[in-house]
């Protein structure tokens, strides 16, 4: 007998509550959805639509997977993140909720018709650079990193979202090769876990994730050294920057940037009120009267 949609979500739900993971009941959900092409509403208002065959086997697959800890997002290929959908794979760092704070403050910080060049630095899926860009229609951006494959996977989430006259890709180390005083905003979020932190992580990102993307050396602050001075080279005068950082890292970054001669240098929690984005500016031209 076929499964119905409600019976295939309770189902789902109780394999991955039995098999300990976080979040079972939105995992089950969107798995449910994507195996059985339906939607939120689908499963609310048609709880008794059948899954076909090929349905079934396909949850079953996506249900196997996820107990091993796959994350969702390479099952699906997709991750939402703020207000766009992005294509991920294991080559990217899935984008998360604690990185929409880096939108959330540079947007507000942001003119919405301002002719803006941004800069992301580490790049990876795309998430941070698109979705301003999917924001600010004036502003142009450019996105770096040292994966090939990372940015691969940037290009084709540009082009899908229609953004890709407004942002191009190049693979460097940081900020190598760029002249200063470039551009009037500067993104990251660079790799900040301790190295002896990485094998601790949960399976889905020590054993999913690029340890490219979470490497921050021993004491997790190795790129932010390279980049605190090199942020505050290419921006503008006047120009603001905003990192994300680990829980326990604001006091060291902020130090780093302010060394590096940044000022109004302030920390912006996260919705879970953790210390997540270390923000600021380049000092002005100052201007004789």
């Amino acid at each position: 007998m076929s499964l119905n949609l409600v019976q295939a979500w309770k189902g789902a739900r109780a394999r991955l509550e039995a098999a300990g993971l976080v979040g079972p009941v939105i995992d089950a959900r969107l798995l449910v959805e994507a195996a059985a092409e339906a939607t939120r509403v689908d499963i609310v208002t048609d709880p008794y639509r059948e899954l076909t065959p090929q349905q079934e086997a396909t949850l079953e697959d996506y249900l196997t997977r996820r107990e091993r800890r796959e994350p969702v997002s390479h099952i699906l290929g997709r991750k939402g993140f703020w207000k766009i959908m992005l294509n991920v794979t294991p080559d990217v760092l899935t984008p998360r909720p604690d990185t929409e704070t880096v939108v959330e403050y540079s947007l507000r910080e942001f003119p919405e018709h301002a002719p803006w060049r941004i800069l992301d630095l580490g790049v990876g899926s795309g998430a941070i650079l698109l979705a301003l860009l999917a924001e600010r229609p004036a502003a142009r951006g450019l996105g770096i990193d040292v994966s090939e494959e990372a940015l691969a996977v940037a290009r084709d989430n540009a082009a899908a979202l229609g953004l890709a006259s407004r942002a191009a890709f190049l693979r460097s180390d940081w900020t190598a090769g760029l002249a200063p005083d470039e551009f009037d905003l500067v993104v990251s979020n660079p790799p900040y876990i301790a190295d002896h932190v990485i094998p601790t992580l949960e399976p889905e990102v020590k054993d999913h994730e690029p340890h490219l993307a979470l490497s921050g050396g021993p004491d997790g602050l190795d790129h932010y050294r390279i980049l605190a001075p090199e942020i505050l080279r290419v921006l503008k005068p006047g120009g603001r920057f905003s990192v994300e950082i680990g829980f326990d890292q604001k006091d060291a970054v902020e130090a780093l940037f302010r060394e590096a001669g940044a000022v109004f240098v302030t920390t912006i929690k996260d919705l879970a009120d953790r210390d997540r984005v270390v923000a600021g500016e380049k000092k002005a031209l100052e201007t004789t009267a």
